[in-house]
């Protein structure tokens, strides 16, 4: 059995990382810019763009997760933490899938013009503001949620490498190059 997840998780998993980050950094900046300028309008299409990139990732992250074996931690970890790393990474899921889907579903029933990539994403016919308001509300509830789970998901994981020295981050670790 392999001690690291395949290639394409690893590679999903930090640029998941990435997206997230590039998600929540231009939802927290965009006070930065000048409401209606292009920097502002920037910031929002790039959240809205890594947002809908990180549900895709993710979605093919649960796929990937049915075609890989999960690779043993060594030494094994006692049943609560497997239970508590589980709960953790099922949290993490639900909250990067739901997330995406509030805020773009939000945008669609607008009726206002949106983007993604720079590209015009179509919008409801009849604009059902209401909704629209209530699933921006729970994703505006939502978000804050992601910095906590991602901040016990590191905690843990450094916590099993430099405490236990378990093999728990290095199997999610790309590989290293040959001769380095």
């Amino acid at each position: 059995m392999r001690d690291k997840f395949a290639r394409a998780q690893i590679a999903l998993h930090w640029l998941t990382f990435l997206l997230v980050v590039t998600a929540y950094a231009t939802i927290e900046l965009r006070g930065f810019a000048q409401r209606g300028s292009w920097q502002g309008y920037a910031m929002i299409i790039t959240h809205f763009s890594a947002g809908a990139t990180i549900l895709v990732l993710m979605l093919a992250r649960l796929f990937l997760r049915t075609r890989h074996r999960t690779p043993p931690i060594t030494p094994a970890p006692p049943r609560w933490q497997t239970g508590l790393a589980h709960l953790t990474h099922t949290l993490l899921y639900a909250l990067f899938i739901t997330l995406p889907i509030l805020g773009l579903t939000s945008r669609y029933l607008k009726g206002r013009e949106w983007w993604l990539f720079g590209i015009s994403m179509p919008v409801a016919p009849e604009p059902d503001f209401d909704m629209a308001d209530m699933l921006i509300g729970w994703h505006e509830t939502l978000a804050p949620l992601g910095y906590w789970l991602i901040g016990l998901h590191a905690a843990a994981a450094l916590f099993h490498h430099y405490l236990l020295k378990d093999n728990t981050l290095l199997r999610m670790m790309p590989a290293r190059r040959r001769g380095q």
